[in-house]
């Protein structure tokens, strides 16, 4: 059964990566959840159980040390490297294939999946469980980041006396600074943004994507301009609060453009 839903996306993957956190995964799944049409979440909660796209929006994580979907690892990001033009990205997403099995290529073939409806139910849940994470990865920049640096995870930081690096603070600590449940969060990125849900969910995958790595770029940005060689003495409360707002954007359009997704798969 699930070797059947691997047959189906044919992917062959290496390099393990964190995510968003849980957190931040639930953060993505509740804005979305909360903005399905009735079918939608009548369709969701059939596969998942009650409200369990949210509950299960970190499984793709958790399953990383099971030998349920060994080769999951590459699913999660893409990398945009340096210097892209939209031009550049637009090839990319249209050739899924480029450079490699990785966020793209995964997404659109479990999103084919889901259309198709053909495959048992646990294999259309383990395909609708990791497009609901793979879509709040799309949005996390380091998700997007460079290659040469494996999105961040080779530039080391401290973070208030711990040693981390840049890809789990996008990943985790920046998202636990302002210490809100994840219900808290999302009510309030909904009060917050939600003047603006038309304009957000009317943007096509790839206007997001161009969001997205302007957001790579400005974080990469950052690091080479205030960061290096040392950053400075409590940067860490200036560090939030210059990305808090790009940051909680894209979590919030990322929860719009996954409910604009799935009410157009199950409509």
């Amino acid at each position: 059964m699930k070797k059947a839903l691997l047959s189906i996306i044919g992917l062959c993957l290496t390099m393990q990566l964190m995510a968003w956190d849980a957190v931040a995964h639930r953060i993505v799944a509740e804005i979305a959840y909360r903005r399905l049409n009735k079918k939608a979440v009548a369709q969701v909660d059939k596969l998942l159980g009650k409200r369990g796209m949210v509950y299960t929006s970190s499984w793709a994580d958790e399953i990383k040390s099971d030998t349920i979907y060994p080769n999951s690892y590459d699913w999660h990001f893409q990398n945009l490297n340096p210097g892209m033009t939209r031009a550049d990205i637009d090839a990319l997403y249209a050739d899924k294939l480029k450079e490699g099995e990785h966020l793209f290529y995964a997404k659109d073939s479990l999103v084919k999946v889901l259309r198709l409806g053909k495959a048992t139910p646990d294999e259309l849940a383990d395909a609708l469980k990791f497009v609901v994470h793979l879509s709040g990865d799309e949005f996390q920049p380091m998700h997007m980041g460079h290659a040469d640096d494996k999105g961040g995870n080779r530039v080391l930081l401290t973070w208030f006396r711990e040693r981390i690096n840049l890809h789990s603070l996008w990943d985790s600590f920046l998202v636990a600074f302002p210490k809100y449940s994840y219900t808290e969060y999302v009510d309030f990125l909904m009060d917050t943004y939600g003047p603006q849900e038309e304009k957000v969910a009317s943007k096509t995958e790839l206007e997001c994507l161009y969001d997205t790595y302007e957001a790579v770029n400005y974080v990469y940005q950052y690091q080479a301009e205030k960061l290096t060689p040392e950053p400075p003495r409590h940067y860490e409360y200036r560090y939030h609060y210059d990305m808090k707002e790009m940051m909680n954007y894209q979590l919030y359009a990322a929860g719009i453009q996954l409910a604009k997704l799935l009410n157009e798969i199950y409509r």
